[in-house]
């Protein structure tokens, strides 16, 4: 069979269930190599209680209440920059499986295409809830009030949805880079300017004109913008509809290519 025929031949009640196979696979490799979770469990707690205390006196004063503001301001940065770091996973993890000759025995089975990588990225949402679940846990000890659980659940929903759109761009980076290595080394420099050049950890008012220009637009600024609008109170448009032409914006675009790529590797 011709790479493309599969997904041509498959109708959508055979995808989902290829799909939900598939994530089931994945969920018992988590199972079984529980030391995968680590990221998700950890990562939450060491950056919050690093940036809380380290950063929280100094930032918070300039803010105009010391640590409690901070983390009042830095929780919600925090969930934005975890949509983007588990998201990165997503990359090294495809990539490994090509190493091992696993993506070689799925895309030798009369299964969509479609739906290994579906069931990658369903699988990393999970962890990125999980890690959500973790970091609020952990915000919650640290003195973080919760003004809205409507507005919590709504920022948890934006994370995962722009986490969505930039897992395809590291999907295709799984593909087509030669080592898990290499994909992790391109994520870094992607994500250091997107999060420090970004309104996660401090405010932009401060920042050079030129860099506080390109904080606008960084979806990242835009996420952490509107999960602090939703959660604590402020303003969400503008965050909001950045956050959302970006997540639309790399589905549609990156999406193709990620399942091209992975139809057509040889």
């Amino acid at each position: 069979m011709k790479h493309g025929e599969a997904d041509d031949r498959i109708g959508l009640r055979s995808h989902v269930r290829h799909t939900g196979a598939l994530i089931r696979r994945n969920l018992l490799w988590i199972r079984n190599n529980p030391e995968s979770m680590f990221d998700a469990l950890l990562m939450p707690v060491v950056f919050t209680l690093l940036f809380v205390y380290v950063f929280g006196g100094s930032i918070g004063q300039s803010l105009g209440g010391g640590q409690d503001a901070y983390v009042q301001y830095v929780i919600p940065g925090m969930l934005a920059m975890m949509s983007m770091t588990i998201a990165q996973a997503v990359g090294t993890g495809f990539n490994e499986d090509f190493q091992k000759g696993i993506m070689d025995r799925f895309r030798s089975l009369p299964i969509g295409r479609a739906s290994v990588l579906i069931a990658k990225i369903s699988v990393e949402l999970l962890r990125m809830l999980i890690a959500t679940t973790v970091l609020m846990i952990v915000a919650v000890l640290v003195g973080f009030d919760i003004e809205s659980w409507t507005g919590l659940l709504a920022a948890v929903g934006l994370s995962a949805l722009f986490g969505f759109g930039v897992m395809w761009i590291f999907l295709t980076l799984g593909v087509t880079m030669k080592s898990a290595q290499a994909v992790q080394a391109m994520g870094f420099l992607v994500m250091m300017p997107l999060q420090f050049g970004s309104s996660i950890f401090a405010p932009t008012a401060s920042m050079p004109g030129w860099l506080e220009a390109f904080t606008k637009y960084n979806p990242m600024s835009g996420l952490a913008d509107a999960a602090r609008g939703l959660m604590v109170g402020g303003p969400i448009a503008h965050g909001l509809w950045v956050t959302l032409a970006w997540s639309i914006g790399l589905t549609v675009v990156m999406a193709p290519i990620a399942i091209r790529k992975f139809t057509n590797k040889s």
